[in-house]
């Protein structure tokens, strides 16, 4: 898991550094700190938060593991299947 904030000290190499982390395949989702949400890296809801709320993971396994949801906008059906599964 990569927090936002510690990928560069300025916007400019963050987004350097956050580019490279994607291309490399160890980024492919972000979550959301304070809900615990994670979701695809184009999500609209994930475009709105801010630098500091922001982590990514390499996969769903990684975010999953660190107690982190589907969301709902992005992925729906995965939402789906965790919401019925931690309904019981």
């Amino acid at each position: 898991m990569y927090r936002h904030t510690e990928l560069g000290i300025t916007v400019y190499a963050r987004t350097r550094r956050l580019y490279t982390l994607i291309n490399s395949n160890e980024v492919s989702l972000a979550g959301y700190t304070k809900n615990k949400v994670y979701g695809t890296l184009s999500c609209a809801s994930g475009k709105l938060m801010k630098a500091e709320n922001r982590v990514f993971f390499q996969n769903e396994q990684e975010a999953l593991k660190a107690g982190y949801r589907p969301c709902g906008n992005c992925m729906p059906e995965k939402y789906r299947q965790w919401k019925i599964s931690s309904d019981k």
